[in-house]
């Protein structure tokens, strides 16, 4: 089966990239993940950054054509029109793909702390401060987003570790020994095989 999803104009479809997370769209982005790790084929396309697909495909041109905008998203199942005007939950995608749905995790709360992480990978101080207070004001303990700010710290440094890493070998291989890591000297990771996080 393949799922083919047709996005209004957007800058992206995660639901995370401006200071207002949109819930609808994290969870949408979650559950389509769901149903491709299923094996259903998933195709996404948005209206900014790919008008020529919407054109092209005959069924969406004409439903455009008919009804305007307000039938995006447009979610097709082999062709044909499943939903429109709303981005469909994970139990309705998984009756249209003849899967057994799983509860989905993906609450408010949730959403709020992986925008934290998100802030902080991007070093985004005012979304940052939006996230903190729309976590705050869905109940979302403090202990809960320093879990999401280290876990954001670890991931947004293992680049940093793993071009250091790089770097150390580099230079050793050229002999330029007056630079050559130590393990005194080296920073945390530094040549040393790590895991991601």
């Amino acid at each position: 089966m393949k799922l083919q999803v047709f996005d209004p104009p957007m800058c992206c479809p995660t639901g995370v990239c401006g200071p207002e997370v949109d819930p609808d769209l994290v969870r949408f982005a979650a559950d389509l993940d769901w149903v491709a790790r299923q094996g259903v084929t998933v195709e996404r396309f948005n209206l900014t950054q790919q008008p020529a697909v919407f054109v092209s495909t005959q069924l969406v041109k004409e439903t455009l054509q008919k009804e305007g905008n307000v039938c995006l998203p447009l979610v097709l199942a082999d062709g044909a029109v499943v939903s429109k005007g709303a981005y469909p939950d994970r139990k309705a995608l998984a009756d249209v793909a003849g899967l057994e749905a799983e509860a989905s995790i993906f609450t408010g709360a949730v959403a709020e702390l992986v925008a934290i992480g998100a802030a902080i990978g991007s070093n985004c101080e005012p979304c940052f401060k939006h996230h903190y207070d729309q976590a705050h004001k869905l109940g979302v303990s403090k202990a809960d987003m320093r879990l999401a700010v280290e876990m954001a710290r670890r991931v947004k440094e293992a680049p940093a570790r793993a071009i250091l890493e790089l770097a150390g070998k580099i230079l050793a291989d050229q002999e330029l020994s007056a630079i050559k890591p130590t393990s005194d000297a080296a920073p945390s990771g530094f040549g040393v095989k790590k895991s991601c996080c």
